[in-house]
């Protein structure tokens, strides 16, 4: 019998990258999430000087259409599960 996994919330992580600048980075996540700026920038400089930061966290269906709308911005993103 398979025991069901419990319900651990999932999260998006974007990482580091060499391309986008850290001002388009900010911009998506006030586009895409509605973070205010001073969120975002919060959220882009853990990624610029941690390399990665999680931007939301949710259902697993939830966090795969965010990271395939990061993807969509050009971004460097994963999902895991937050233990």
């Amino acid at each position: 019998m398979e025991v069901p996994e419990p319900d651990v919330p999932w999260v998006t992580v974007v990482h580091n990258d060499p391309v986008n600048l850290m001002s388009y980075v900010t911009y998506v996540f006030q586009a895409y999430f509605g973070y205010s700026k001073e969120k975002a920038k919060k959220l882009m400089l853990d990624v610029h000087h941690k390399g990665r930061a999680i931007v939301s966290s949710g259902t697993r269906e939830e966090m795969e259409r965010d990271v395939q709308a990061m993807h969509s911005y050009g971004l460097w993103a994963t999902l895991t599960q937050d233990r």
